[in-house]
Formats: structure tokens, C-alpha cells, sequence
């Protein structure tokens, strides 16, 4: 059966899916042999790259006028302290880019942040794995990876995921990083790219939320009006890139959706910018498991998300508006729900022919796991069958010869870490900021929809599940439970299951670890490390906890060796 097939006719015509089930068997298997070991020239011929893309309607189309479905994977860690994708410690790049071609996706979404864009070097390259990128630049870096995924067949869309990389923002600004450094970097890399067909699209700033509004007419927070600026600045650099723009989470009805989900609003009021046929939305959906959203317990679940979906985004593609690339989706496929919710969302993006970006390749992703285990080799096959019926699994292409990077391939100025000058040049009959616009207070979201974004280490699948250490439990309140996730020679990643037995208004959690010299990442708490002594606090979406609560923190640290089981000791109040 073809990859355009609706689930619902999967489940009334028993060959059909046998013919499925087969080829997604067929096709896990053959992502065992592209990541088992070196590449081997396939059979077929390396998959022919689609060049530029605009838009007609509500479907994205070649030069020619051919219909182009984005088929996308994330693969991050140019956004983290790390700047380099996560995993090159483990694999090379190319068995990465040949192992997500295999399992038949077309597109790369690349997170960055604008802090890496400026930085001198990354971190976290194993040197014996990937030799020529340890000495690269994080900009020399995107260069070698946007090359090596053209090699192997796949386009790049570059996500502007965070301003610096410690942690994601409400807003597409800063105190630190101004309106104008985001889009004069955006012009900087439209102009570095600006003959390589291969990077499709930028995904302008990553899940807008809090007090990002759109259309609301306030400058300091109205999102379509800091698109259509970012936009216009891109195209008057390079007017072929597609000009990728997520939603809000609070919608002008009221209603609150996922961060950057909302897109309730843009048929009305839609971003039009000066080179026309070049928009394409892009919400974020996830499961219950992410955060239990008031949909997941509606009567008539999951027959009854079609309907929400339809609301927030999918309207946008059912009247021919502008197409979606569902920008971010995934879960660790462990609960009945979420399996019905995957199942349910395929369906829909296959019936509607919707563009997509999975959330991840990496399997370090605390929220939603990977497509590949902890050793970054073996394929999920549960979830690779869950997506066959929208995936094209293909021979990875034989990459061609890696060419030596070069400092700058286009000779355009490279950002630097000090901002640029904040005045915003003024668009036509478009709200605009004032110099470096300040970051007004807004009330806390009632629910936090998606907890955060920052990579996530989790317990690997189908591996073993490591065996939790004991933690030490508090009379005031938590009890502790250390996970060891991974290491390697300069760091570890481990997370810690809290649990509340009684109301929790703030928690701390502190272990010796020798070796450990700095948390470099942390998700649900704020760490420190003093005198081999590491410290973490309960932040976000983990600081308070109800009784009974239970929430899975985490922390990347640096270290020359990793704690195996220590002793926890907990507070709370």
C-alpha cells in the first residue's frame, strides 16, 4: 500500500494491511544493515534531491509543479551547549544521515541557537569516530553537515530553536539577544546558503509561548508581525527559501494549545510577505505522556483529536490556505494512549498529505525517546512500523566524497558574539518593536503544555532498562531515585525519578560526584557543582509538586568520571 493510504482503510481491508505490515518490517530491517556498520553502495540510485520549493495552496511544489511532501527527522545538539549534534561522541555522521534515509525520510530539521552560531568551537566530538569535525567551527560544522546530507539524498530545513544554548524563549528575542541580532543572523545564514538548493527552509524561532501573541497588535509580542519582518529580511537575501512560521500557544479565542501549536488565528490573519507563495505553518503536537492536554480524556478518544487538530492547524490544509509542516511529534510509545494517538495522527497526515518534522533521531530526548536506541545504531521498530504508512523507505544513497570544509563557503560576514545594532529596518504596514525590545512579564500558563525542549536523555528501548538505584527518602516530603543514562570519556548524562509524598512547594536533590567539574544541561532543575559536590533544585514545570506527583529530571554533566550509585540526599518544603 502507498504511503498517501489513510489508517482508516488500513483497518477495513485485511491485504492491504498485510502489504504494510510487510514492508515495515522489511524496511526496519534494512535500517539494521544501513547503521550495523560501514555504508555499502546500494542498489539504487541516490535519491534525487527536490532543489527549491514554493507553495501553491495548500502544497508545496518543485520548480516543475510537482506536489513535495516534507518527510523530516530532528537531529539536535547544535542548539545545546555541545553545538554539534548530539550522538557524533557514539556514530559517524554519515552512518547517521545513511541510517535516517534509510528509514525513509527526505529532510533534516537542524536545531541551532544563535550563542552556537557565534561560538569558536564545539564540543562532544569523539575524534576517532569523526576525525574531521573535531577542529570545525559550529558554522563550519552546519556547512559539513548540510553537505553530508545532500550527499545521502536529504534536504535541511535550519531551526532557529534557541538565542543561546541554555534554554529555549518565550519570545523570538532576548535581553541578551536582540531583535535584530535574530535577524541579521537569519540574513547571514540565507546568505552562506544562498546557492545550496539542499537547505529548503528556515524555521524562523522554535515554539513561540507565554506571552507571544499573534496578531494582537502589540510589537513587543505579536508573532505574525515579527515573522513577516524575519521573513521579508530572508527573502531580500535568498527569495527561494521557504519561510517556516510556528504558532502560539494562547490563542486570540482563549484556548491554549501546545507551545508554538496554535495556528487558530493565521487563516484570518495570515503572514504575507513580499515574495509571495513561500509560507508554510508549522505546529507542534504531542501525547498525553508529554502533558496530559483536556483532549486526551474527551469522550470518543481518539476518534475525537481529528477534531482539535482541525481546529488549531489542520483548517489551514482542509481549505487550500497554505500548507503545514507539522513541525515537531513523537513519543516514547509506551502507554496505550499514546500508541492510539500516534496511530490517530498518522492517519491524519497521511488523509491530508501533510508535510512533518519527527521529534527525534536522537534518543536522548527525555519527552519522547528516538528513533534509535542509547547506542545511536538500533532502530525503534515500533515506532519506525508506526510511521510506515507515512514514510518512503529507501537504498541509502552511496554519500559521496567528503569535501574538506572550508572557514566560510560563501564569502559572507560570520556573526559574532556581540550583539548587533538593534535598530529594525521597517517594514511596510507591519508592527515593529522598539530598539531591543524587553521582555514584558506575562502570567504563568495555566498548564505548561510542553514542559521543555532540552534534550532529554532517556532509558533506552529496546535495551535493557537500567536497574534504578535506591535514593533516600525525605521526611518532608520527595523521595529520590537516581537512573544512570550514559557515558563517555568527559561527561555522563543521568536523570533522577522525584516522587512527592506529601505537598511539595520546592525540592533540592544533592549527591557527591568526584570527577564532575560542571552541568553543562539540566531539564526540571537548576544544578551547580561546588567541590566535587553537585546540587539541584526543582525548576519550571518540576519545582512544586502535588502528593503523589512524579516527575523525570535530568542532568548532562562534565566530568572525568561518572557516580554509579550515590547517595541522595533530599529536602523539600
Amino acid at each position: 500500500m502507498t504511503a498517501g493510504v489513510p489508517m482508516s482503510a488500513l483497518r477495513t481491508n485485511g491485504s492491504s494491511t498485510r502489504r504494510v505490515l510487510q514492508r515495515a518490517a522489511a524496511f526496519v530491517a534494512g535500517a539494521t544493515l544501513v547503521v550495523a556498520g560501514a555504508i555499502a553502495s546500494p542498489a539504487s540510485a541516490a535519491t534525487t534531491l527536490p532543489g527549491w520549493l514554493s507553495t501553491n495552496g495548500s502544497t508545496i511544489v518543485t520548480a516543475s509543479g510537482a506536489p513535495f511532501t516534507i518527510k523530516a527527522t530532528a537531529w539536535f545538539g547544535m542548539e545545546t551547549s555541545n553545538c554539534a549534534p548530539h550522538g557524533l561522541w557514539s556514530i559517524a555522521l554519515d552512518d547517521g544521515l545513511a541510517a535516517i534515509a534509510g528509514m525513509g525520510f527526505n529532510t533534516i530539521r537542524l536545531p541551532f541557537s544563535n550563542e552556537c552560531l557565534a561560538a569558536k568551537a564545539s564540543n562532544s566530538i569523539t575524534s576517532s569516530v569523526n576525525a574531521g569535525l573535531v577542529s570545525l567551527t559550529p558554522l563550519q560544522l552546519m556547512d559539513t553537515v548540510i553537505a553530508r546530507a545532500k550527499a545521502h539524498g536529504l534536504s535541511v530545513i535550519l531551526d532557529r530553536h534557541r538565542p543561546d544554548s541554555a534554554a529555549q524563549s518565550e519570545l523570538w528575542y532576548t535581553g541578551q539577544y536582540s531583535e535584530q541580532r535574530w535577524i541579521d543572523d537569519w540574513k547571514m545564514l540565507a546568505a552562506r546558503y544562498t546557492n545550496e538548493s539542499a537547505v529548503i527552509g528556515v524555521d524562523l524561532h522554535n515554539e513561540p509561548h507565554g506571552g507571544a501573541c499573534w496578531n494582537c497588535g502589540d510589537p513587543a509580542r505579536d508573532w505574525r508581525a515579527a515573522a513577516t519582518r524575519a521573513g521579508n529580511a530572508v527573502l531580500a537575501v535568498n527569495p527561494n527559501l521557504l519561510i517556516i512560521v510556528e504558532g502560539v500557544e494562547r490563542q486570540n479565542d482563549g484556548s491554549s494549545t501546545w507551545w508554538g501549536g496554535g495556528l487558530k488565528d493565521a487563516g484570518a490573519a495570515p503572514v504575507t510577505l513580499t515574495v509571495r507563495n513561500r509560507v508554510v505553518y508549522s505546529p507542534h503536537d504531542y501525547p498525553a505522556s508529554v502533558y496530559a492536554q483536556p483532549w486526551f480524556s474527551a469522550s470518543g478518544y481518539p476518534a475525537s483529536l481529528e477534531a482539535v487538530w482541525d481546529a488549531n492547524w489542520g483548517y489551514l490544509v482542509r481549505t487550500n490556505i497554505a500548507p503545514v509542516l507539522l513541525g515537531e511529534f513523537g513519543t516514547k510509545l509506551e502507554t496505550a494512549s499514546d500508541r492510539a494517538w500516534l496511530d490517530a495522527l498518522v492517519g491524519y497526515l497521511a488523509k491530508t498529505r501533510t508535510s512533518f518534522a519527527y521529534w527525534s533521531f536522537n534518543p536522548n530526548s527525555g519527552d519522547t525517546g528516538g528513533l534509535v536506541a542509547d547506542d545511536w545504531r538500533t532502530p525503534q521498530k515500533a515506532k519506525l512500523a508506526a510511521l510506515a504508512p507515512i514514510l518512503t523507505p529507501v537504498a541509502a544513497p552511496a554519500p559521496q566524497p567528503n569535501p574538506a570544509p572550508t572557514a566560510t563557503p560563501n564569502p559572507t560576514a560570520s556573526p559574532t558574539a556581540t550583539p548587533k545594532p538593534t535598530a529594525t529596518p521597517k517594514p511596510t504596514a507591519t508592527p515593529k518593536p522598539t530598539a531591543t525590545p524587553k521582555p514584558t512579564a506575562t502570567p504563568k500558563p495555566t498548564a505548561t503544555p510542553k514542559p521543555t525542549v532540552t534534550p532529554k536523555p532517556s532509558v533506552p528501548s529496546p535495551s535493557p532498562t537500567p536497574t534504578p538505584q535506591p535514593g533516600v527518602s525525605a521526611p518532608t516530603g520527595i523521595t529520590a531515585t537516581w537512573v544512570p543514562q550514559s557515558t563517555w570519556g568527559e561527561g555522563y548524562v543521568a536523570e533522577l525519578t522525584v516522587t512527592a509524598t506529601g505537598q511539595v512547594g520546592k525540592w533540592s536533590v544533592s549527591f557527591d560526584a568526584p570527577g564532575t567539574t560542571a552541568v553543562s544541561n539540566a531539564w526540571g532543575m537548576s544544578c551547580s557543582v561546588a567541590a566535587g559536590r553537585v546540587t539541584c533544585t526543582g525548576r519550571d514545570w518540576a519545582a512544586a509538586l502535588a502528593p503523589g506527583q512524579t516527575v523525570r529530571v535530568g542532568l548532562q554533566a562534565v566530568a572525568t568520571r561518572a557516580p554509579s550509585a550515590p547517595k541522595l540526599t533530599v529536602t523539600a518544603s
